[in-house]
């Protein structure tokens, strides 16, 4: 296992800066998660990690080791590619042996290794076999393999399961989860796939335009996301934006009115605020309710569609005070016909609150902060 260091971490190409002052802690045997929309820099940060790019400034450590200018095969990294890169020509054995072959280790020490990988990721019974032979998701597993052999400080994984379809990235998610918590070695992995990142890791780093925006685990980003820009990516559906300004903000809560006159209590740290500043509620799909009845405190839609789920099913509608729509989690009998009028509302305690800059509000639960139990109300006081 290793711990890296990442501190003021920068990448440029000619006068283009694609990496900005990225600064990281990952600890000895952390599954670390790189997420972000695609081109936001996640892949080129982990080559800088492997060695294929160059730091352009900043220092990279690893278990306290500057490493800038050590070369990738003195790293003590392995890493797997979205594409399994296997010798078509060559067993499941050799491929996995290759690498093992070309450092000098003797044929029993490549025996031993060999096995214990393959057994370790239930190929040993394939190891005779030629990549043609094998499913997708048993090629990956070898190409984890040959890393494995290496037994290597860091495994570094780049859109490891983009090639594979749904059913078999579940199962392979599962298999990545079972890999760390046998092998307990520091991973890091990348993908745009928010719910990868989400079921994956101990940690996730969420990054947009070379920036990192938020570093936490997957509650915390999903609870506490510091920016809208975190607020929408993680979540699937993406988090409700209705956009408005402040009639009564403290540190105890905000109201917010919209342009049609409704109102929708916050739970969130206001004192920073001032009345009259624009501010963006946000909703995840599964805290926004159907209302029994109208009132200042619900908001109207018009429903564009029912999408059925089978256990659920998800509400899409218009509203004036939501440029990107609502989408609502709902019972999957519910009956909306497009072009109907419905009612929703939300308890303030699951809104979230954003500044004109897209900066989020402190919320402010009961068992986060002790100040607003779910679904209480908070007296608000205009100021």
């Amino acid at each position: 296992m290793a711990s890296l260091h990442l501190t003021n971490i920068k990448k440029r190409y000619d006068e283009t800066e694609v990496l900005h002052d990225v600064n990281l802690e990952i600890g000895d045997g952390e599954f670390v998660v790189f997420v972000g929309p695609s081109g936001c820099g996640k892949s080129t940060l982990m080559r800088m990690i492997a060695g294929l790019e160059d730091i352009s400034a900043g220092d990279l450590l690893i278990d306290g080791t500057r490493v800038n200018d050590v070369p990738p095969a003195k790293r003590g990294i392995a890493m797997v590619f979205q594409s399994y890169a296997l010798y078509p020509h060559m067993t499941l054995y050799d491929n996995m042996a290759f690498g093992l072959k070309l450092a000098g280790h003797s044929k029993a020490e490549i025996e031993v290794a060999v096995r214990q990988a393959a057994k370790t990721l239930h190929i040993d019974h394939l190891l005779d076999r030629k990549p043609k032979q094998l499913s997708g998701g048993q090629r990956q597993r070898v190409a984890i393999g040959r890393a494995i052999t290496r037994k290597p400080k860091v495994f570094l994984f780049d859109e490891p399961l983009s090639n594979l379809d749904a059913a078999l990235r579940v199962k392979m998610r599962l298999e990545f989860a079972r890999l760390h918590d046998e092998l307990k070695t520091t991973m890091i992995y990348v993908t745009h796939d928010q719910i990868e990142a989400m079921t994956l890791a101990d940690k996730i780093v969420v990054m947009s335009a070379g920036n990192v925006e938020q570093v936490g685990t997957p509650n915390e980003l999903y609870h506490f996301p510091v920016n809208r820009f975190v607020a929408g990516f993680i979540g699937s559906p993406k988090m409700n934006f209705l956009r408005g300004e402040l009639a009564a903000a403290d540190d105890e809560g905000a109201l917010v009115r919209f342009a049609t006159g409704a109102t929708q209590r916050v739970a969130v740290d206001a004192s920073r605020a001032q009345i009259g500043d624009a501010v963006t509620v946000g909703i995840r799909p599964e805290h926004l309710r159907l209302a029994s009845q109208d009132g200042s405190s619900c908001i109207d839609a018009i429903t564009t569609a029912m999408e059925s789920l089978g256990d659920s099913a998800f509400l899409y509608s218009e509203a004036a005070m939501a440029p990107d729509g609502l989408i609502a989690r709902v019972d999957p009998l519910t009956r909306q016909a497009r072009g109907e009028t419905l009612t929703l509302s939300a308890s303030p305690s699951h809104c979230h609150l954003f500044d004109d800059d897209d900066a989020a509000f402190p919320r402010m639960h009961s068992w986060a902060h002790g100040k607003v139990a779910p679904g209480a109300s908070a007296e608000l006081t205009p100021g």
